[in-house]
């Protein structure tokens, strides 16, 4: 059942939106992201009460002895549109996640698995940033430790575009990886995993961070390997200390890493507020990637077999080459849809 009174509601304040905008009155930055963000609601509105005009107008038709059977001929197409057009209608009124339109924070470590651990997170990487690059997304390295073979000890990157957050937010966990190590003489498949945690940029607004809640120390900035880039005492640690979350940023400009480092601090206090409030996870970040045991798993990447699986939807892909080269967008949608059904299921629709 579509709610008539919430349909008229969001018409009426799309109005208000337009009329405010024309008028040049307000804050035009905010009514423009409130109007962008209804504009598609309200076109899947007009759409179905489109639809229902022209049904009524066929119905009506048929006390016409002429119209009848053109009219017949008109419900039928009609009524067999409706339920498409029901179901995008309901999947537009869905809660909004306000989260979906920011940067987000990635953060990817190797988890059970050793140096093969090590070179998977740094391929979970490269996927990634081919994912983003095919988006337009701009990618900035904020921390990046490396293993002397290439591997990843540690990497946290802000992504900034659109709609970042919802493409990736589904990210989120351990992923497992099952092939034969280059270093493996015996040819024997082994299982690794690496956890992969995607945060959502907090604003100021979100977070209020206390000075005395922080300590701030600076220390040499160090390259892959351990090996030291530069001699200036660059690098900066913030400990969050009621949470005990460590942050560090590694750029040359000791400013530019207290501001990285403050947002990375921000993401990764405003991911666990979220959590907290939706009583679904711990405030402890490690609730949301897991421990990196290879039990722990969101999804398998099956070298053998080229083949991926996501756990969670039962969805399993044949191309994992076109997937590790970050064609990664089908899993989106398919994790997407999953999550929308849900909303839909616990909404009655």
């Amino acid at each position: 059942m579509i709610p008539a009174d919430r349909l008229r509601q969001i018409l009426e304040r799309f109005e208000y939106l337009e009329a405010r905008m024309a008028d040049g009155s307000g804050d035009i930055a905010a009514l423009g992201r409130e109007y962008s963000e209804l504009r598609p609601v309200v076109d899947q509105i007009t759409d179905w009460m489109r639809l229902q005009d022209n049904l009524a107008d066929a119905r009506a038709m048929l006390d016409d002895p002429e119209m009848k059977t053109l009219a017949e001929e008109e419900l039928a197409v009609l009524k067999a549109r409706l339920p498409e057009a029901e179901k995008a209608l309901q999947l537009a009124l869905l809660p909004h996640d306000a989260a979906d339109a920011r940067p987000a924070i990635l953060e990817i470590r190797p988890g059970t698995g050793g140096e093969e651990a090590a070179l998977f997170a740094a391929d979970l990487a490269r996927m990634y940033q081919r994912y983003a690059e095919t988006r337009g997304w701009r990618w900035e390295v904020i921390e990046e430790q490396q293993t002397e073979l290439g591997g990843i000890k540690e990497l946290v990157v802000r992504i900034e575009g659109d709609s970042v957050f919802a493409r990736l937010k589904y990210e989120s966990g351990v992923h497992r990886v099952q092939r034969v190590p280059e270093t493996e003489s015996g040819g024997r498949i082994h299982t690794s995993a690496a956890t992969v945690a995607v945060l959502p940029e907090a604003e100021a607004v979100d977070i209020d961070i206390a000075p005395g809640d922080i300590r701030i120390d600076t220390m040499r900035s160090s390259g892959a390997g351990g090996q030291h880039v530069n001699t200036t005492d660059s690098a900066v640690r913030i400990t969050h200390i009621p949470s005990g979350i460590v942050v560090t940023s590694s750029e040359k400009s000791q400013h530019r890493n207290r501001e990285i480092a403050m947002n990375v601090l921000r993401a990764r206090l405003f991911d666990a507020q979220r959590k907290s409030a939706a009583d679904a996870r711990a405030s402890d970040r490690k609730a949301q990637v897991g421990s990196g045991d290879r039990s722990e798993r969101i999804r398998t990447y099956n070298f053998p077999q080229g083949r991926m699986t996501d756990h969670r939807i039962g969805l399993t892909l044949y191309r994992l080459d076109q997937i590790l080269g970050g064609d990664i967008d089908e899993i989106a949608d398919a994790l997407t849809a999953d999550a929308q059904a849900a909303q839909l299921a616990e909404m009655g629709a």
